[in-house]
């Protein structure tokens, strides 16, 4: 095992040169975190303003559901997906086990609840703050989904990168379900945990120092578009 000098100073060549294998993962990665987070939003923005607008039989205990979903163990839902996705599970015939799709599945169903959480409480708020101006222009609770989402946009992008800083820093739901396959399956956390393991430090710190960036990068963003809608908010 190299010293811990050595390991930084191979680790910065590797990113300075951009070298294919990191290259390779790490695209693997903001690929499969990036669709899986489109995909939560698709259905969690609307699931979240319907959950926070529309009342019928059973809406707090699936309120109650996707709150405790927030905190989903990884390797839960991945073994949720692994047993739909095998040989013996209803999608097995498909043959999606221990590819790309199984992991955008897989971080799709860990994403979905923060976006549906986060998405029902601020939809809830601007509600009692516009319902009675909506109402007066005829737009009732369903009608007005549409126009409390684009005014809470800035909040709900906040929502997503929320959703995308889980996605992309996932580990054991993916692992489950994709194999850590070398050049298909292979991301920066399951590339990471392999690599440490083996004593390759160099690359798990090259990973790892490209994972911080993003993860800044991502928690920046947040934290600008919710100074952004607070300042909308006035």
């Amino acid at each position: 095992m190299q010293g811990l000098d050595e390991a930084l100073a191979a680790a910065w060549r590797l990113i300075v040169t951009a070298d294919t294998a990191l290259v390779e993962i790490v695209a693997l990665s903001l690929k499969v975190s990036l669709t899986a987070v489109f995909c939560a939003a698709v259905v969690g923005l609307p699931l979240g303003a319907v959950l926070a607008l529309v009342r019928f039989p059973g809406r707090g205990p699936v309120i109650v559901v996707i709150d405790a979903l927030m905190g989903l163990p990884p390797v839960v839902a991945g073994l949720f997906v692994y047993l739909l996705l095998s040989r013996a599970g209803p999608l097995g015939p498909y043959g999606l086990l221990f590819t790309p799709t199984a992991m955008v599945i897989a971080q799709t169903l860990l994403v979905i609840p923060i976006i549906a959480a986060l998405t029902r409480q601020v939809v809830t708020d601007l509600w009692a703050e516009y319902c009675e101006q909506l109402t007066s222009l005829g737009a009732g609770r369903l009608r007005a989904v549409p126009t409390l989402l684009w005014d809470a946009r800035f909040s709900l992008v906040t929502a997503i990168l929320a959703g995308l800083g889980r996605a992309m820093a996932e580990v054991g739901a993916i692992l489950v379900v994709g194999g850590n396959i070398d050049g298909v399956t292979r991301t920066m956390t399951t590339a990471i945990a392999l690599e440490t393991s083996k004593g390759d430090l160099p690359l798990a710190l090259g990973l790892g120092i490209v994972l911080l960036v993003i993860v800044l990068v991502i928690n920046a963003a947040a934290h600008l578009f919710g100074a952004t809608a607070r300042r909308a908010a006035g």
